[in-house]
């Protein structure tokens, strides 16, 4: 693991959320302060506000893609294809390691719901989720080395 990935399960394991964790550990080499990121990136856990839908190490991968090859150009319609195929790039190999890029599939149940709030009080339940964050670090910071 690069110290990159290593900064983005430390912050998830100091109890930042998947999302806050990939975009924190990029964000100063990005041109963002730490803390900006963090609450940038405060609602997206959970797949999205605890909803399960895409993976919130992912959601932060996809910020972290945005920061680094992103326009504020409207018209600028090349770097916006650019940026688009780079999410879509980083989801393939995310969905090759894991299998989705969906946190319900990934966890097994949706944080929000009834049976979600059950799991998430068992030991165990976010177990893998350093996995997915070490995951979708490492894949961003491949993109990157890409350029």
């Amino acid at each position: 693991m690069s110290e990159t990935t290593d900064r983005a399960v430390a912050l998830f394991g100091k109890g930042y959320n998947c999302s806050q964790a990939v975009l924190g550990a990029f964000a100063e080499q990005l041109g963002m302060d730490c803390r900006s990121a963090l609450k940038i990136a405060s609602g997206f856990g959970g797949g999205i506000g605890r909803m399960g839908d895409t993976c919130g190490a992912l959601t932060g991968a996809y910020l972290v893609l945005g920061l680094a090859f992103g326009t504020e150009d409207a018209s600028d319609k090349t770097t916006k294809e650019k940026v688009y195929d780079l999410v879509f790039r980083t989801a393939e190999r995310f969905t090759e390691r894991n299998g989705t890029t969906t946190c319900k599939d990934l966890l097994g149940f949706v944080i929000r719901s009834p049976e979600g709030n059950n799991a998430v009080r068992q030991p165990g339940a976010f177990d893998k989720c350093p996995g997915y964050v070490r995951d979708a670090a490492e894949i961003v910071e491949e993109i990157l080395n890409e350029g």
